[in-house]
């Protein structure tokens, strides 16, 4: 997954190649970049001494009286300075690092004073690789790790500031590997350094894509992080509106068998023939031998017309469309 954006950028900071060090205690540490140089500090200056003596290890490299050099045995690669008393030392290599042992003696050739210094020499850190990637829960580890260096210290800052224990999961601001929580972004530096060098990189980061929800969904209460592009969770579902159908006002069951029709909206006409059964007198054939209506039935039915015990009902039914 792509989590981290921006454009990378390399910081490099390497030492100039030049260490000092004050070796005018006893016990002094110093330092030196491989391939590099080490200007030791051994005293204020030499005009005064009658005669001094600095040995590596137990081999003597340097005599002098006053500001007088007597002897040098690195020659080649090695000079001294009377008037503040300092040694150079270039080109450094495995072999130079150790104790060195300075050695003051007065004008009866006894030893006045005796101090020593060890010099350590280190490879600087060439070059910082950072790797960052997104967990399953939003989390981003990232990485660091030098090249070329002995002995490295690692560092992170985010925006200029000390990562702090609430930005992160795991680790800390001297681990090489750390574990960001999840709303974790800025420009974040990682940098690794030993005495002699110090390298940086720096990233633009940004979160994973993950967002924090905390709610209630049918009684059940959701807290967590989760993937927003993907998210179905404390989402309420869309109301789907209930369809209104314009139905007939009168229930079909109540409409009469004999006038009832596929759509209880249309116009229904019927053409009525009352016939009297036999038996009936005579004088009342006028009246009631055959009759004719035009009987309409609108959307709402009038009630129903009930034949008598003795009478016959006929009916012609047509349907037509409600002008």
């Amino acid at each position: 997954m792509e989590a981290v954006i921006g454009l990378l950028l390399m910081l490099l900071r390497v030492s100039n190649g030049v260490e000092t060090c004050d070796g005018r205690q006893n016990g002094s540490q110093c330092y030196g970049a491989l391939g590099g140089t080490v200007v030791l500090q051994l005293m204020d200056s030499a005009s005064e001494i009658f005669r001094y003596q600095l040995l590596s290890k137990t081999t003597v490299i340097l005599t002098g009286r006053k500001n007088q050099i007597l002897s040098k045995l690195i020659e080649n690669r090695s000079s001294f300075t009377p008037i503040n008393g300092t040694f150079r030392i270039n080109k450094l290599s495995w072999t130079d690092g150790g104790e060195y042992t300075l050695e003051i003696f007065d004008s009866n050739g006894q030893r006045s004073e005796q101090r020593t210094l060890h010099l350590t020499i280190q490879a600087p850190v060439t070059s910082v690789l950072l790797v960052s990637e997104c967990l399953s829960q939003g989390e981003m580890r990232v990485s660091c790790s030098s090249e070329g260096g002995d002995s490295p210290q690692y560092s992170w800052t985010l925006d200029g500031h000390t990562l702090t224990d609430a930005q992160l999961l795991s680790g800390n601001n001297e681990s090489n590997n750390i574990t960001l929580k999840q709303d974790v972004s800025g420009q974040l530096v990682c940098s690794a350094r030993n005495n002699v060098s110090s390298v940086s990189k720096k990233e633009k980061i940004s979160t994973c894509g993950f967002i924090f929800i905390n709610c209630t969904i049918n009684m059940t209460h959701i807290s967590q992080w989760v993937l927003e592009a993907s998210n179905t969770l404390c989402i309420e579902p869309a109301t789907t509106p209930t369809m209104i159908t314009d139905t007939a006002r009168v229930p079909s069951s109540d409409v009469p068998w004999y006038i009832k029709g596929e759509d209880e909206r249309e116009l229904t006409t019927a053409d009525v023939r009352v016939v009297q059964r036999p038996g009936r007198q005579m004088q009342q054939r006028e009246e009631v031998e055959t009759t004719y209506g035009r009987v309409k039935i609108s959307q709402r039915p009038r009630q129903a017309i009930e034949p008598t015990g003795n009478e016959c009902v006929y009916a012609n039914v047509r349907k037509g469309k409600r002008i």
